[in-house]
């Protein structure tokens, strides 16, 4: 970190007993890190009113532009970034303002400020849209959300630069296709039936077939389990081969063994059928990570982007009306792709908030 302050510390002594020491030089540097003692600025705009000397009328002074809602942009951004990067509740937030920073705030007070964050981010979230709409590869997952109590879904539409997230009252058709409007690139994504049924170019998590073969591989059965051993162990060789492309006679070995095995089992009537099966549908969409540039053999970045808002569902039990809604979209849209661009959420939310006050657009270029 950048140093406020540096102290040279010459040596104090020498065993010998000589104090006086030539050519001193850094060998070594500690760093101290401290909090300076929080003062908070209030600022007290005292409203006067005066006759006007010309015609007599009362006249009164009006509250600066930029100043009217009562807490600023650091202390509003402060209050949006603990309720939403550390899950914190109102009641913890109201703790954490009146023992940290001295400040008396009501369970109102800091919902207001959550409702201005919400609104000063929402030209960022209409861009992050746009952005992953715009996009050659997308990871789309979903998970379940609770609006007070009524069960809703998640949806995420990510890749390497943004993360959009949507709440949908259904896991539909329909919902996926308001999710991702005109797109028409490529999708990686698990095997559900909404996206077996994409029209391009599809990805399928071969991370989830694995699963599927181990879980199988686990049965007492001998021949059940030796399928899924083997299941596992070609599918985790194709994985492999997104950092060591093979050969093509290594990927004609490969299809072979892959059609031997599943002509084989899926005429059987139980999971190893049902996984066979799944297979030779899906055949054609394991092996796109090696020829289009951008997609991987797993949907793990959606589901890392979704991971935050799991871990807030089970912490907050999802959200109470519409807006609490707008607020869980536009708040994990922006901070999972601050994440994946390794930018602070903080000072967006400050900057976000600045112009909100001063009723100017912010700059969303950057996106």
């Amino acid at each position: 970190m950048t140093p406020t302050e540096i102290v040279p510390v010459p040596p104090t002594g020498c065993e010998c007993g000589c104090g006086e020491f030539g050519d001193l030089r850094a060998f070594y540097t500690h760093q101290h890190i401290e909090l300076p003692e929080i003062q908070v600025q209030v600022r007290h705009f005292v409203l006067q009113e005066g006759e006007c000397t010309n015609c007599g009328r009362t006249c009164k002074g009006v509250i600066p532009k930029g100043f009217q809602v009562g807490y600023g942009s650091r202390l509003t951004g402060l209050i949006g970034e603990l309720s939403a990067s550390q899950r914190s509740s109102r009641s913890a937030v109201k703790e954490f303002c009146q023992s940290v920073l001295d400040i008396p705030i009501s369970n109102g007070g800091i919902q207001r400020c959550i409702d201005r964050v919400s609104e000063a981010i929402l030209p960022h979230y209409v861009a992050i849209a746009e952005r992953a709409r715009s996009a050659v590869v997308n990871f789309i997952d979903e998970t379940s959300w609770y609006r007070h109590g009524l069960l809703c879904w998640l949806w995420v539409m990510a890749n390497c630069s943004v993360a959009f997230t949507s709440i949908k009252a259904s896991r539909s058709k329909k919902a996926f296709e308001e999710l991702i409007e005109h797109w028409a690139g490529i999708l990686v994504s698990d095997g559900y039936g909404v996206y077996r049924k994409w029209a391009h170019l599809r990805q399928t998590c071969i991370a989830h077939l694995i699963r599927k073969a181990l879980g199988i591989a686990e049965r007492k059965d001998p021949v059940t389990a030796r399928f899924g051993e083997r299941m596992a162990s070609e599918l985790r060789r194709l994985t492999h081969w997104a950092n060591a492309p093979p050969t093509q006679g290594e990927v004609s070995t490969w299809y072979a063994r892959m059609c031997h095995l599943i002509a084989s089992h899926k005429d059987r009537k139980d999971e190893v059928g049902r996984l066979a099966k799944q297979l030779e549908r899906e055949m054609a969409d394991l092996w796109v990570f090696l020829l289009e540039d951008g997609v991987e053999p797993t949907n793990n970045r959606a589901e890392r982007a979704l991971r935050f808002a799991v871990l807030w569902r089970r912490m907050m039990q999802g959200s109470f009306n519409e807006k609490g809604d707008r607020w869980v979209e536009r708040i994990l849209s922006l901070r999972e792709t601050c994440r994946l661009r390794g930018l602070p959420i903080y000072p967006v939310l400050v900057e976000a908030l600045n112009c909100s006050f001063q009723n100017q657009t912010p700059d969303v270029s950057w996106l």
